[in-house]
């Protein structure tokens, strides 16, 4: 019987089995480069919208405030996108007649909604909290970049899931005081920029941002004037709320406590953190600040202070899918 196949198919047939693997290779590393690439995650992208409005004007040129038009940021797990209302707050006195400001006063007139196009649009399937986020210590610039020099908003990261996870695993790079949350040019703590920080109150618990009960700053504290914080007597069971079981404040005295003579005869206390109140018997005590000259230290102690799970924890699938 003849020979079907010649010797050389053997070789042919050993290609083909190494060119078909290449090809499924080079095949999934194209996809993969595609998933990842701005024309999927529209990292990058500036999209058209109704009114070209910029936050390098707002936010750098006029200072305005991250709160006053994203008013939910705070308390929501949205930030919110402002109303016409806000707009026409300002631009009701100046530029009234721009012409790129046209759908603002039609909206306005009408009442119809602008119809913004979002920057920032997450799967339906992730859940995200802004107010966790926020009251945890994660500032505005670490996941929407440098807002305050976009002239036209654009998505500054991928927002895919490995990028979440990268910090969910590590968060300590991204955590920060929370009076620096809307600083956009915050650049952690350095050997050339430290920081200083103290644990003014424990709020865990209380249903107050445990965020809240730590106090940092930018500058040394132990210069002329330190912030002081008071050890308080706690009030006597069955006095009323404000007092120290002494009795209320006097008629006829200051918010301080004073009388005519400008001296407080019922001193109050004054936190690091800015609160008072009229416990008797308050006794100074100088803030015990621990400075910080890298962020990976700070990082670690706002963890701590702020209570945040740990890694394995953070990286779990319920945390953002709901």
């Amino acid at each position: 019987m003849a020979q079907v196949f010649d010797r050389s198919s053997n070789a042919l047939a050993r290609f083909s089995l190494v060119l078909t693997g290449l090809i499924v290779i080079a095949l999934g590393v194209a996809l993969n480069e595609l998933q990842r690439s701005p024309w999927v995650t529209k990292q990058g992208q500036r999209p058209d919208q109704p009114v070209p409005f910029s936050h390098k004007h707002h936010v750098q040129g006029l200072g305005l405030q991250c709160q006053y038009c994203h008013t939910s940021v705070e308390k929501s797990s949205y930030a919110g996108i402002p109303p016409t209302k806000t707009c026409m707050n300002c631009h009701s006195q100046i530029w009234t007649n721009a012409q790129l400001l046209e759908p603002v006063r039609d909206s306005w007139a009408t009442g119809r909604s602008i119809n913004w196009i979002r920057v920032h649009d997450l799967p339906d399937y992730v859940y995200f909290n802004h107010e966790i986020h926020v009251n945890k210590g994660i500032g505005c610039a670490s996941c929407h970049g440098r807002v305050d020099q976009m002239p036209l908003m654009y998505q500054e990261n991928t927002l895919q899931m490995e990028w979440c996870l990268n910090c969910h695993r590590n968060p300590a790079k991204n955590l920060r005081p929370t009076s620096e949350i809307y600083n956009m040019a915050w650049a952690g703590a350095s050997s050339d920029n430290p920081v200083w920080c103290t644990t003014t109150q424990n709020t865990y618990g209380t249903g107050v941002p445990t965020a809240q009960g730590v106090s940092c700053v930018t500058k040394d504290p132990s210069g002329k004037n330190p912030e002081v914080a008071f050890l308080q007597n706690p009030p006597r069971p069955g006095a009323p709320a404000g007092t120290n079981g002494e009795g209320p404040m006097q008629p006829g005295r200051d918010s301080m406590g004073a009388g005519n003579s400008g001296f407080a005869s019922e001193p109050k206390s004054i936190t690091a953190l800015g609160t008072t109140s009229s416990d008797v018997g308050a006794i100074p005590m100088p803030a015990n600040y621990t400075k910080f000259t890298n962020q990976v230290d700070l990082g670690h102690f706002l963890m701590d202070k702020y209570h945040i799970r740990t890694a394995n924890e953070l990286s779990s699938c319920e945390v953002c899918h709901r």
